[in-house]
């Protein structure tokens, strides 16, 4: 019977959540559901040093709000807990121990003195940065190179020590990839990686093997930054658990900006967000802007994500998370970097503001509103306001300037546009138009418009010349939906009063 898929997004709260981020827990999200699976979050936050405050709270808002919430988690519960690694400190020595009774790892008392006299002993101009492994172990202090009651006494006295990996030499450590295919390394490259802190806080490369297992994780999908740690991991697996036990792994490609990796540099560099939402980091104060605020859909958001490495092998660019969840496959995912392109962000929530309802855009733009003052809107107005303008919308700040003038009259009017070709006879016309319209029947499109030509032509005038004088007194400028569609929205007594306000101005 083949085990159930079980895959973990396992971030580190340190500050927010970048782009790279959010698409590992995507594609994780999507081949669980595609699978049947579970989806787990597991916090890695054994590294107590960089901790930063509101950065748990941090991810689970921004999950939360791309719609991509966990089965399993610090919040949510499960039967695989606790998911916080500070609070399963106790479960990783004993693995630590183990891999030294069978010879795989040992105990070491350097002191940071010790450490970076060994570097400095040691560099040259081909190594410049020399490392703990199998050339520089025996002349450090560890169980290694000292005797057993050396070690001994030291254990017993609590000298502070770290437990290492003892790296084998010249042997090829092979796996495969689910995006790359086959990878090796030669181990002799690898150094003896630190296993258990002095604290008795395990490394991520102990954390990540031990839970993995303990949690049953079926698939591990993480950046390709972790490539490099991969022979620990999978020596780890082998040593304490067996390799016919160790998840699937993959490794994403890097999102690419202008200058390589994707940086905050890039983002305040050339004025596009990299994290999901704003993001201000405690010690700085520095605000870092998300794609929520700066006016993304989360189905955009998510849908432009996605495509950041992989595709279905179509043309096709829009999908729904459904969609998503049917077609995703790890075999269409690039094993090259994928180059974010902030204009074709912005066509992705375009796209999706033209196809969403106004009802589900509501709550997002009247909140917009009322940041600019604009208060207790008419519902059904402002849902046909936003129908008439969505399609001229790229994030949802744009609705503000595209709709404002529906709620609040223009406190000025482009008349120069208006004021050299203003004469007698459009002045007669609009003093009619007004009369017209306050006695009109029925306040529609049609009947609006038809009125507003038949008395042009009764008054000789041509009503393209009229068209933009209307629009001028309804919005204020040159802009906006079709006119007649305004005026609808806006109502008899707004429409008549606004007429008047710039004949009046105009003379």
């Amino acid at each position: 019977m083949e085990k159930k898929v079980r895959v973990r997004f396992a971030p580190s709260p340190t500050g927010g959540l970048h782009l790279g981020g959010v698409r590992t827990v995507l594609y994780n999200y999507l081949f669980a559901r595609r699978h049947g699976g579970d989806f787990i979050v597991r916090i890695e936050d054994t590294d107590q040093g960089r901790f930063v405050a509101g950065a748990e709270e941090y991810i689970f808002d921004t999950l939360r709000w791309c719609g991509l919430e966990p089965d399993e988690s610090v919040q949510h519960g499960g039967a695989f807990g606790p998911y916080r690694q500070s609070e399963r400190k106790e479960s990783y020595r004993q693995y630590a121990e183990q891999l030294i009774r069978d010879g795989y790892a040992y105990y070491a008392f350097d002191t940071p003195e010790d450490l970076e006299k060994m570097r400095q002993e040691n560099k040259t101009s081909e190594n410049p940065s020399p490392q703990y492994d199998h050339s520089i172990r025996m002349k450090m202090r560890n169980s290694l190179s000292l005797s057993v009651d050396e070690t001994k006494q030291l254990l017993d006295a609590g000298t502070r020590h770290v437990i290492r990996i003892k790296m084998p030499e010249h042997e090829t450590i092979r796996f495969t990839d689910m995006i790359r295919g086959e990878v090796s390394f030669d181990s002799s490259t690898v150094d003896d990686k630190v296993l258990l802190k002095a604290d008795g806080m395990p490394t991520y490369h102990l954390a990540v093997v031990v839970d993995d297992h303990l949690m049953q994780i079926t698939h591990a999908f993480r950046g390709e930054e972790w490539l490099p740690s991969a022979p620990v991991h999978i020596l780890l697996w082998k040593y304490l658990f067996g390799l016919d036990q160790m998840p699937q792994w993959a490794h994403f490609p890097l999102i690419l900006g202008p200058s390589g990796k994707l940086s905050k540099r890039d983002g305040a560099k050339y004025g596009f967000p990299v994290f999901a939402m704003n993001w201000t980091d405690p010690k700085t104060g520095e605000l870092t802007e998300g794609f929520k605020e700066k006016g993304f859909l989360p189905e955009a958001f998510i849908n432009l994500l996605a495509l950041l490495g992989w595709n279905d092998g179509t043309e096709k660019e829009l999908f729904t998370r459904e969609e998503l969840i049917e077609k995703f496959s790890m075999d269409r995912v690039h094993s090259a970097g994928a180059k974010f392109d902030y204009e074709k962000a912005k066509w992705f929530n375009h796209e999706w503001i033209k196809q969403s309802e106004a009802g589900s855009l509501e709550s997002g733009v009247r909140s917009l509103l009322a940041a600019n003052g604009l208060d207790n809107i008419n519902s059904e107005q402002l849902q046909q306001a936003i129908t008439l303008v969505k399609d001229r919308c790229n994030l949802l700040p744009d609705f503000v300037q595209q709709l404002g003038f529906f709620f609040v009259a223009p406190a000025q009017w482009d008349t120069d546009a208006v004021k050299p070709k203003w004469n007698e006879a459009k002045k007669l016309f609009f003093a009619e138009l007004i009369r017209n319209y306050e006695l009109a029947a029925v306040w529609d499109v049609v009947t609006l418009e038809n009125n507003f030509k038949e008395i042009a032509a009764a008054n000789d005038l041509k009503p393209g010349e009229l068209m933009l004088p209307f629009r001028i007194m309804l919005v204020g400028g040159k802009f906006g939906p079709g006119v007649f569609d305004i005026a609808v929205i806006l109502g008899r007594e707004e429409t008549i009063e606004r007429i008047h306000k710039l004949i009046k101005n105009l003379n």
